[in-house]
């Protein structure tokens, strides 16, 4: 060491040994600058900082040991030989990078021992070489072990130097202890190698030719001291301000994350603990930094979560795969929880080894929400459009298919959906086509022809609606509508049935529907062109109105089916038998009309022969066989009528005429029938002034007992005297009234008048009142009589309603009822007319009837006719059997009466007893009443 020392002190110019160290130490700061951001580098980057300190470094070494030199005076000349000169410059440039670049890519000791031992050999070597380049008069002996001390101090100091850049935590005392230790190990290499230096001179010898001067070299170092010390402090420069920009980013970065309130952002320890704690987390999660720092981010997951050991997985798949990313429930310090979006990432350290985590967490609850939402709405689209019960496409501006639900492929036969396959609309129709012909031209030709047609025809014009019908015989309403962007939707619906239900409403508004025949409507149409064409090419037509005979006795006896059995089979006769220029219809109930164009009157005879013949025929339904027949009217254009409305009326005059005759069943329209309509309905205009003008009148006849010839009652009845045709018949105003509806107001006013007249007698004798089967249906006669019972204060055993048959047997249910609530009144109820039209045993089984009284039709015929004797018998014995009285009308001798006497009869009325007269005749005279 003294020796050592020594050279220093003596040998050495002092003041060039600190400008060499000076040297030494800016050389040293630039290469640890460099080597420090290569470490911190990546990819190229860190290649070419380490090279670059690794230049730096290498120059640095050489300048210092040549500044020495110039400093080091052994008392003899020197000279340098070029050739080692260089190469010690090359080998230290060499070496001296070689060992940065381990000491940057080797990891854990081996960077820092192997790197310093390679750079204290770098240095030694340049130093030797130096030595060797040193040309002196005389002979240089070495202290062998000042050598090996000198490199093993170097090689100590230069570890010291790399293990501080690996392990030193802070850069700037990292770097500043790291400068020292490879300033120290190079000054101490050189001083120490110097030291075992010994110049043996011999002055005999010549100075050497050809070697550097040192005041050359001295040149050659400033120049290589200057690129030295500009190129250290462009580095430390570079190196000084990315260091501030890095730390400014940092900074930034940090300033950033701590304030970013929509996401918690946040590091772990290798173990899971928080570490740090940024603004959005404590607003996401609810923690302060004080609060959660130090626990486990276990406490972010449910108890359940943490049990089955999430938490740990998370950090594990972390770790394995380079990240953990998932979506979950997270939950607050309060308890409550939010769907997370997680990402979680590990970092690591300077050298390699695992640091900790980063995690990012987004509170993503409303975003799940909607996001859950769109999924539900749209869930609930796809069942509404695989549910719609139309076919729908969505085409787009390319006219491929993007869309279409499974109806669109129920209606064209599809067994999978075409839509997202890239098919457009032609080849759609295409494949459509080529199922249904195999002839692969018609296919084709009727793919174009559609496509034309819908695509061209109407989607490029803005759409439009269009029924095709398919090969299978189904009708497709298919309508396009055209989209802002080029593309259109198009639905697809099958009307078939929809078709053919207005087909059948269309015909059943101009046919009838139980028959099939054209009804009112469609005979009035026909018959207007009939007529124009009978106009124009002076032709004739003929209108025959038809009606059915005893078809309501059919209904009756047998039932409706049976009638519309009637109805049906005589439509269907009909209708077989038209011919050229002949039509029949069906106008309602057993009503039937026809037309038959002619020129010859003959014609028209055959075709009326045709339709009553098959009137006529008999049918059997199930064992009955039905007999119908009919009447018929024709009234003959123009002869008759020019008008259609005109002709059908004249002929149902004349229909109505026909079925009035008993020996006609056909009947030719006449003037004189017009006439007497018209008398009718004038008739029928005066009867519905009858009451206001007090042209009405009742009149009573008397009903006795058989056997005793006591008064027990009178008999309402009605009689009109008009002021113009004197005394009406009953038989012909009483069924004008039911057909006009006036029945109502003046059978009220019979049925109140009676009552009040009745009431104001002094005996309390019966009055019978007839009610019309018009009564009876329409309008509530139960509230009328007991209103009229009340207002007239009649004991309602007084009073007895007389009806008929026919008045109960259209529907016998509700008129039965009807009549048993009348009785409930303490009104009795009689059956009139019995004998005659239906005699239903049925009826009198029904209805607790409290009299029967028997037609006057059997009276007329009782004393020459045993038959007619035999029925008063029998119906007299049905009343004793069923303990309902009989009253025999009719009766006009007293052989009639003496007959009814001995069958035991209990009642009787007729002009033998009384005529019928007002109440002010019966109560004067011979014909008063004792009791009235």
């Amino acid at each position: 060491m003294f020796k050592v020392l020594t050279c220093l002190v003596v040998e050495h110019d002092l003041k060039l040994v600190v400008l060499a160290a000076l040297i030494c130490f800016l050389s040293s700061y630039g290469a640890v600058t460099l080597l420090q951001r290569g470490r911190a580098s990546a990819g190229r980057a860190r290649a070419i900082w380490a090279v670059a300190a690794g230049i730096a470094s290498g120059f640095g070494i050489w300048a210092t040991h040549f500044i020495a030199m110039l400093a080091y005076d052994p008392g003899v000349v020197l000279g340098y030989q070029i050739d080692l000169t260089a190469l010690s410059l090359a080998v230290a440039v060499v070496l001296t990078t070689m060992a940065l670049l381990i000491a940057t890519y080797a990891q854990g000791a081996v960077s820092w021992i192997v790197g310093g031992i390679v750079l204290g050999f770098g240095v030694a070597c340049m130093h030797f070489l130096g030595m060797a380049a040193l040309d002196v008069p005389g002979r240089i002996r070495w202290d062998w072990t000042l050598v090996v001390a000198s490199i093993v101090a170097g090689s100590l100091f230069d570890i010291g130097a790399l293990r501080t850049i690996a392990f030193v935590g802070r850069p700037l005392k990292a770097k500043v202890l790291a400068t020292l230790f490879m300033t120290l190990g190079i000054v101490a290499l050189h001083f120490t190698a110097m030291g075992a230096v010994t110049i043996e001179a011999d002055f005999l010898l010549a100075p050497p030719q050809g070697m550097i001067q040192p005041h050359f070299l001295a040149f050659v170092i400033a120049g290589t001291a200057f690129f030295l010390l500009t190129t250290v402090l462009l580095a430390a420069g570079f190196a000084h301000h990315a260091e501030l920009s890095a730390a400014a980013s940092e900074r930034e970065f940090a300033r950033f994350v701590r304030s970013v309130k929509d996401y918690a952002i946040y590091m772990l320890d290798v173990k899971g603990n928080v570490a740090s704690w940024n603004a959005g987390a404590e607003a996401n999660k609810g923690y302060t930094a004080d609060e959660i720092i130090g626990l486990n981010f276990a406490c972010f997951y449910s108890p359940e979560d943490q049990r089955v050991g999430l938490p740990q997985r998370a950090l594990d798949e972390a770790c394995a795969n380079g990240k953990f990313e998932c979506e979950g429930w997270r939950y607050r310090k309060d308890g409550t929880r939010f769907w997370a979006h997680v990402v979680l990432d590990p970092f690591l350290h300077d050298d390699g080894t695992h640091a900790g985590f980063i995690k990012i967490v987004k509170d993503i609850t409303k975003q799940r929400a909607d996001a859950d939402h769109i999924a539900e709405v749209s869930k609930n689209l796809d069942i509404a459009l695989e549910n719609m019960s139309q076919g729908i496409c969505l085409f787009d501006s390319g006219d491929r298919l993007l869309l279409s639900n499974r109806r669109c492929r129920e209606i064209f036969g599809f067994t999978e959906t075409l839509a997202g396959k890239g098919l457009t609309f032609h080849q759609i129709l295409d494949e459509v086509f080529a199922r249904t012909y195999s002839d692969p031209a018609i296919a084709r030709a009727k793919s174009d022809e559609l496509y034309q047609k819908h695509r061209v025809d109407m989607v490029g014009k803005g759409g439009g609606d269009i029924v095709e019908k398919l090969p299978n015989g189904r009708s497709i309403l298919t309508k396009h509508r055209t989209l802002a962007d080029g593309g259109w939707v198009s639905t697809y619906e099958d009307i078939t049935e929809r078709l053919d239900s207005e087909e059948q409403i269309s015909f059943l508004a101009r046919h009838d529907s139980l028959t099939g025949l054209p009804n009112r409507l469609q005979f009035s149409s026909y018959l207007e062109e009939e007529l124009g064409a009978a106009a124009w090419f002076s032709r004739k037509v003929a209108v025959i109105g038809l009606d059915l005979n005893k078809f309501k006795e059919v209904n009756d006896l047998h039932g409706h089916a049976a009638g519309d059995f009637v109805l049906v089979t005589i439509a269907q006769r009909m209708k077989s038998l038209l011919q050229e220029g002949e039509f029949v219809a069906r106008f309602g109930g057993d009503e039937f009309a026809a037309v038959k164009r002619f020129e010859e009157l003959s014609e028209l005879n055959d075709f009326v022969r045709r339709i009553e013949k098959s009137l006529h025929e008999e049918m059997r339904f199930g064992d009955f066989e039905l007999k119908s027949g009919g009447s018929m009217g024709v009234a003959i254009y123009p002869q008759d009528a020019e008008t259609a409305e005109t002709l059908i009326n004249n002929a149902d005059l004349a229909m109505y005429r026909a079925k009035a005759a008993l020996n006609q069943t056909v009947c030719f329209y006449e003037v004189s029938m017009d006439e007497a309509a018209r008398q009718r309905r004038s008739l029928a205009n005066d009867l519905w002034d009858a009451i206001e003008k007090r042209q009405l009148a009742l009149h009573y006849q008397v009903q006795k007992s058989v056997m005793s010839g006591d008064v027990i009652g009178y008999e309402v009845l009605l009689r009109w005297n008009h002021p113009e045709r004197g005394m009406v018949p009953p038989n012909e105003f009483i069924p004008l009234a039911e057909e006009c509806g006036a029945i109502l107001p003046i059978g009220e006013w019979v049925l109140r008048e009676a009552c009040r007249e009745a009431a104001g007698w002094q005996s309390a004798h019966k009055i019978a009142v007839n009610l019309s089967p018009v009564q009876l249906a329409n309008g509530d006669i139960v509230s009328l009589v007991e209103a009229v019972l009340s207002e007239t204060g009649l004991d309602p055993k007084r009073l007895e309603l007389e009806i008929t048959e026919s008045t109960i047997i259209d529907d016998k249910e509700r008129a039965l009822l009807t009549l048993r609530q009348i009785k409930e009144l303490g009104v009795t109820i009689a059956i009139d007319d019995f004998g005659t039209g239906y005699s239903s045993l049925e009826t009198l089984r029904a209805f607790p009837f409290d009299k029967i009284k028997l037609d006057k039709s059997f009276m007329w015929e009782v004393e020459a006719s045993p038959q007619a004797k035999a029925i008063v018998r029998a119906i007299l014995a049905l009343g004793q059997s069923l303990s309902v009285p009989v009253l025999a009308e009719g009766v006009e001798t007293q052989t009639q009466l003496d007959i009814l006497q001995a069958e035991g009869c209990d009642e009787a009325q007729g002009y033998l007893l009384g005529r019928p007269a007002p109440i002010s005749s019966l109560v004067s005279g011979k014909s008063k009443v004792a009791a009235a």
